[in-house]
C-alpha cells in the first residue's frame, strides 16, 4: 500500500511539474493564433481598405513580427530548459576550496561561491537565481541569458498582442460601461457558462484579458531582473542587500549575457560564450550582508 501510495505520489508530481510549462505553450500558442486571426480578418476595419496591396503588405509585416516574437519565445525556452544549471558534470576543486564555499549535506559535496541548492531540482545549482515555476527549472550560471531573452520577447509579444486586442475592449465597450460589458472583461468564464455570450466572443475577451495580465506579471518580471542585471546581483543576493560582484554596467552584461552581450538578444542561435566558469567570481564588495 505504501509503495503504491508512493508511485501515484511520485505520478503527481511529475505532472503537476509539467503542468505550467503546458499552460504557458498553450496560451503562447493561444495569443499568436488569436493575433494572426485579427491581422488575416479583422484589419485594417475599412472594407474599401481590406483588398488594397498596403492591407497584403501590412498583413505580411505583423505577421513576420509576430512569429519573430514566437521563434524567439520558443527556442530560447527550449534552451532553458535544454541547458542544466546544476554542478553536474562540473569539476568543483580548482584552486582549492576558499572564501565563500560551503557545504551541502544533501549532495554531500563542497559548493562554489553564489551556489546553492534547490530541493526542488534536488541539486546545487551554480550561482542561482531562482526556481522558476513557469519553467520547472532553476535559472542559473549557463541558462539565465536564455531565461532573460525570454521574458524579453515575452513582455514585447504580449505588448504588442495587447495594442492588437484593444479593437476588442473598444467593440465590447462601445455601447457603454454596463454591467454586461464589465463581468464579460472581468469573469469570461462565468458569462460563457450562463449562457450570457458566445463562445467567440467569450474567446476573444479570454484572451485579451490574458494579454493584459500576462504583460503586467512578465513586465515585473522582466523590469526587475533587467535591475539585478544592471547591479550584478541574484536574486538571493538583493534579499540579502550584497553586491559583492558588481562589475559594473559592462562588465555585469558581459558576465552574464557572454562575450557577445550586445548581439546575443537578438537570436538565441547567436553564440555568446560565457567568459566565467560559474565557479570563481571577482569579488568587488563586501561579502557580509548589509542593512537595509
Amino acid at each position: 500500500m505504501t509503495s503504491f501510495a508512493s508511485k501515484m505520489f511520485s505520478r503527481v508530481d511529475r505532472v503537476c511539474r509539467h503542468l505550467p510549462v503546458a499552460l504557458n505553450t498553450f496560451l503562447v500558442f493561444s495569443i499568436t493564433g488569436e493575433v494572426s486571426y485579427l491581422v488575416l480578418v479583422e484589419a485594417p476595419l475599412e472594407a474599401d481598405q481590406k483588398k488594397t496591396e498596403w492591407s497584403s503588405w501590412w498583413k505580411m509585416i505583423h505577421l513576420l513580427g509576430q512569429y519573430f516574437l514566437l521563434g524567439n519565445i520558443c527556442w530560447n525556452a527550449l534552451l532553458f530548459l535544454r541547458t542544466s544549471p546544476s554542478i553536474k558534470g562540473v569539476f568543483l576543486g580548482g584552486e582549492g576550496i576558499g572564501q565563500g564555499w560551503r557545504y551541502c549535506y544533501t549532495c554531500e559535496t563542497h559548493t562554489p561561491p553564489r551556489c546553492s541548492h534547490c530541493y526542488d531540482c534536488k541539486v546545487c545549482v551554480l550561482r542561482r537565481d531562482h526556481h522558476c515555476v513557469f519553467f520547472g527549472q532553476c535559472v542559473g550560471f549557463r541558462n539565465y541569458r536564455y531565461f532573460l531573452c525570454c521574458l524579453l520577447f515575452m513582455w514585447s509579444g504580449l505588448l504588442y498582442a495587447t495594442l492588437m486586442n484593444a479593437e476588442v475592449f473598444i467593440v465590447i465597450l462601445k455601447e457603454g460601461v454596463t454591467v454586461h460589458s464589465i463581468l464579460l472583461l472581468l469573469i469570461p468564464w462565468i458569462m460563457l457558462v450562463s449562457g450570457q455570450v458566445s463562445a467567440r466572443a467569450f474567446a476573444f475577451a479570454f484572451i485579451a484579458d490574458t494579454c493584459v495580465v500576462g504583460f503586467l506579471l512578465v513586465s515585473a518580471f522582466f523590469f526587475f531582473h533587467l535591475f539585478l542585471l544592471f547591479r550584478g546581483q541574484t536574486t538571493r543576493e538583493w534579499y540579502s542587500s550584497r553586491r559583492p560582484y558588481n562589475l559594473g554596467l559592462q562588465g555585469n552584461l558581459r558576465h552574464t549575457l557572454g562575450i557577445r552581450w550586445y548581439l546575443c538578444w537578438l537570436c538565441p542561435l547567436i553564440t555568446s560564450p560565457l567568459p566565467g566558469d560559474g565557479i570563481n567570481f571577482q569579488v568587488t564588495g563586501s561579502l557580509e550582508p548589509s542593512r537595509r
